[in-house]
């Protein structure tokens, strides 16, 4: 039962593979035993996909008297915002230790998360393990840092809330069963009579002075957390139900003000509209040139000029086609180009006219998704146009049709691109305006290497240049990215 329910769970919510579920399932079967040895509550959490959350796709508690939860957890959603330590140890692959921990139950415990990895030390889980922590806080230590007024600090310390300190950013807001309001700190307060109009707040029903809070109040969850816009002010508000025997269903608000980061993102936003525009103005620019560059062609060549006019009509399609590639981006900002994607787009524009052949263009991605800057990609099509090109122009010399394969692996964080032909080959390569073009594209701008492999038939050109930041690469058969 706890296999499957381990499994489904991860197949749901995660993009882990068999293997990586298999390693949690064993993990998972033992969990109870933990528990009981070390009378701790017992937790395996997985990352959601691409996501800042968490599921809790195990659990184990110990033989007690007093259970620490109530219910089970299992397919709860984990917030980042309340557990920190867990998406630390996913991040860092390391081991995380808070003590006085907030729960998602709103419960105070020690807490120790550890990393859950595979055979190649990628996290795929974290093992959590929790302890109750009971506070004990002295009259005037409570004094001292608490913002509670006289006639209600006896109730706030049973409460459960602990102390809180009056330099507080987020606005802390505490109601009892009846939606009254038991205690605020000062950020709280002054949100409260801002919006409510209100200078005389505590014990009066938070939901008639606060009425945008009624759909939190009113979320069946324990733990929720909302986002809102009121009065041009944007909120984070995280709802935890306190279930203190004394006072039962108190509800705890913490709510951040988060305007100014909205603010911000929007302007961002502007930006990569600009990006966006100025990318867009780029593939016009250069398809304008490309239509004069046509425009001059149809007025009238010497034959011996024809060759080159296209030669840079192809290099022109070439930088345009990343352009074209990067509009199609539903993120304006995202430029990272598929060079899979932009190598299949630059042999479907090449200007053929010159080379009355039938050429069948091979493209062998090899189960690899290459992903780079737009800085890198213009680069990469140029030097994939160039060597195409090269391949047209001299190896078919005499025949009618022809092949020319291209190809990219991955060995050992290098990318390979190779470029062939069933061609009539060559004996001693030439330097041309082509070749140079390669040779200073490839050692300047992608830091790698550039040479002819010796082959029976035909040419055999290949371009070697490191993994670096700017270079992701997935292989769809592991499923994995490397680089970046």
């Amino acid at each position: 039962m706890v296999k499957a329910t381990v499994e489904q769970l991860c197949k749901q919510h995660t993009d882990l593979t068999d293997q990586d579920i298999q390693i949690l399932q064993e993990m998972a079967v033992g969990l109870q035993t933990y528990a009981d040895l070390s009378s701790s509550y017992m937790f395996i959490d997985c990352k959601l996909k691409p996501s800042n959350q968490a599921i809790v796709v195990a659990e184990a508690f110990p033989n007690s008297s007093a259970p620490l939860y109530d219910n089970s957890v299992v397919g709860k959603i984990v917030f980042e915002s309340f557990e920190p330590g867990v998406f630390y140890s996913y991040r860092k692959g390391k081991k995380s230790i808070i003590r006085q921990a907030m729960t998602q139950e709103g419960k105070v415990v020690d807490q120790t998360v550890v990393p859950i990895k595979n055979a190649c030390h990628q996290v795929i889980g974290v093992l959590i393990q929790e302890k109750e922590v009971t506070l004990s806080l002295s009259d005037d230590h409570v004094k001292k840092f608490s913002v509670i007024t006289g006639t209600e600090e006896d109730r706030m310390t049973n409460s459960g809330l602990g102390i809180v300190s009056d330099l507080l950013m987020e606005m802390l807001i505490l109601t009892d069963s009846n939606d009254r309001l038991v205690y605020a700190n000062p950020s709280g307060l002054k949100l409260i009579s801002e919006m409510s109009g209100h200078d005389e707040v505590l014990n009066r029903n938070l939901l008639d002075m606060l009425p945008f809070l009624r759909p939190v109040y009113e979320h069946h969850d324990d733990v929720f957390v909302f986002e809102l816009t009121i009065q041009r002010k944007n909120l984070i508000v995280k709802k935890i139900k306190m279930h203190e025997k004394s006072n039962p269903q108190e509800t705890l608000l913490i709510i951040q003000d988060i305007t100014e980061l909205r603010t911000k993102e929007k302007e961002l936003m502007m930006k990569s509209v600009v990006i966006k525009e100025i990318h867009h103005r780029v593939k016009n620019n250069l398809q304008t040139v490309a239509s004069l560059i046509r425009l001059q062609m149809r007025n009238g060549l010497p034959i011996e000029s024809r060759a080159s006019f296209e030669e840079t009509l192809n290099r022109i399609y070439s930088i345009s086609s990343v352009y074209e590639i990067i509009l199609t981006k539903e993120h304006a900002d995202d430029d990272d180009v598929n060079i899979i994607n932009l190598t299949r787009k630059i042999c479907s524009t090449m200007v053929l006219n010159e080379y009355n052949l039938k050429v069948d263009l091979i493209i062998e991605p090899n189960g690899n998704k290459i992903i780079t800057t737009s800085k890198k990609a213009v680069s990469v099509a140029l030097i994939i146009n160039e060597l195409i090109q090269n391949s047209l122009k001299h190896a078919f010399q005499g025949k009618e049709e022809g092949v020319i394969d291209v190809e990219f692996t991955v060995e050992n964080d290098f990318v390979e691109l190779h470029v062939s032909d069933n061609g009539v080959g060559m004996k001693d390569p030439q330097t041309s305006l082509g070749t140079e073009i390669i040779h200073n594209l490839v050692t300047n701008d992608l830091n790698g290497e550039f040479l002819y492999v010796p082959r029976e038939i035909g040419t055999h050109a290949v371009i070697i240049f490191p993994v670096g930041a700017e270079v992701e690469i997935f292989d769809e058969k592991t499923d994995r990215y490397s680089g970046r």
